[in-house]
């Protein structure tokens, strides 16, 4: 901060002059946080909404680009975002026709809009894709719903679940002999909508460096989920899913690529596939490998999964680790939450971060040798913090500002300053 701006800091008063340059600090920092990175001086608008889009708007906002969260009104919606690090929030109407003209308005200033309602609802408000490129033809307009923009389902409510049972993913996750199951909502949501989004964003802005020209992302969460199960398609005739759900190689049904219980309650997770690696494993297990059925007998599987679950059960978890630590046996621990940070090769990579409040999460991935991201170390904004610091940047007025907040459609929700 220069003597100018210090000296008129100082004239503002004591308390107003310490909330001011706290404010002025985040935004330098911000602002130096963001040089460097790789997605520096891209604006992007996300659209509040539930966890896939978060998390793209998160990816980007990592990676040094300016997010603005347009968030619903305060006090009528709870704030679901637990990833909104790195963004700020603007407190917006859309459903009243001047909210709806300010979101125009921020568009023809952004690069990116990321919304996540279903087909047909931001056509409605009359912010739909044709109405907001004719205005801002440079504008990437990204789409992020279950089932797409087109086709019977467009419509349709769905979550995580429902996106890979239509892909093909969840008829091949479970064990032998159970229901199909959903491993949590990282598949479809996460993996298949926000990271996929992410990436055709970034793929459209590089496309824009060469034509000039936006266009819209149609990111579905069906499509994203059975892209990433492309391995699936393609390996068919290798053999790897000849047999049923649940008794295949990588799907629990070989005992080298499996979860073990250990003597403390804890589990160990092996995958020793290839020869070499089964080798060191049954080496660590204290058995002889010329006495063992051939480690592809498929016939042996279930006999050879309870030899190994017996062994790994009269070990506790660190014991293990000590046996195979340093070894290609390919056997790791299971870390919780509560561990993983702790672990030594996550400590040594630095694969976890604290932000300001103590709270603990994964560091931004990939790595980039010349532009990391910086992610911000502050708290995730609260509902409608910065609405008017964000219009003043987007060139609306003072008496604009005043005016939309008279009318309700923009609200304030500044937390009081800690003096």
């Amino acid at each position: 901060m220069g003597p100018l701006t210090a000296g008129f800091l100082a004239r503002r008063g004591p308390g107003r002059a310490a909330a001011a340059a706290r404010c002025f600090g985040a935004r330098q920092e911000a602002a130096e946080r963001g040089a460097a990175m790789a997605l520096s001086g891209v604006r992007v608008l996300e659209l509040a909404g539930l966890a896939p889009s978060p998390l793209c708007g998160m990816i980007l906002a990592d990676f040094g680009a300016q997010v603005v969260r347009v968030d619903r009104s305060p006090r009528s919606a709870m704030n679901t975002d637990v990833q909104g690090r790195g963004k700020r929030s603007l407190a917006l109407d859309l459903k009243q026709g001047p909210g709806a003209a300010a979101l125009r308005r921020l568009c023809l200033r952004a690069d990116v809009l990321v919304e996540p309602f279903r087909h047909g609802v931001m056509e409605k408000l009359g912010l739909g894709p044709k109405v907001l490129l004719q205005e801002n033809p440079k504008l990437i307009y990204a789409r992020l719903t279950g089932f797409g923009q087109s086709g019977r389902y467009a419509k349709s409510a769905g979550h995580d679940i429902n996106y890979l049972a239509l892909s093909g993913v969840l008829s091949k996750l479970g064990r032998k002999d159970e229901n199909p199951y959903a491993p949590v909502n990282l598949l479809a949501d996460f993996a298949g909508g926000g990271v996929m989004c992410a990436m055709g964003i970034i793929m459209a802005l590089y496309e824009r460096t060469k034509s000039g020209k936006g266009q819209v992302v149609d990111a579905s969460m069906v499509e994203g989920a059975a892209y990433l199960s492309s391995f699936l398609w393609k390996s068919q005739n290798l053999g790897l899913w000849n047999r049923l759900r649940g008794e295949n190689l990588l799907d629990s049904g070989a005992p080298f690529y499996e979860t073990y219980k250990t003597l403390d309650g804890k589990f160990m997770a092996v995958g020793a596939i290839e020869p070499q690696f089964y080798e060191q494993l049954v080496k660590g297990l204290g058995l002889d490998l010329d006495k063992l059925p051939s480690q592809l007998s498929f016939s042996d599987w279930p006999e050879m999964k309870k030899m190994f679950a017996a062994l790994f059960s009269k070990k506790t978890q660190a014991e293990w680790c000590r046996i195979f630590d340093g070894t290609d046996a390919c056997v790791t621990p299971v870390l919780s939450l509560d561990e993983v940070a702790l672990h030594q090769h996550n400590k040594e990579r630095g694969s976890f971060i604290k932000n300001d409040q103590e709270e603990i999460s994964p560091r931004p991935s990939p790595l980039l040798s010349r532009t990391p991201a910086t992610p911000s170390p502050r708290r995730d904004p609260f509902i409608g913090e910065h609405t008017e610091e964000i219009l003043l940047e987007f060139g609306f007025t003072k008496e604009e500002i005043a005016k939309l907040h008279s009318e309700k459609v923009i609200e304030f929700n500044k937390p009081k300053a800690n003096l």
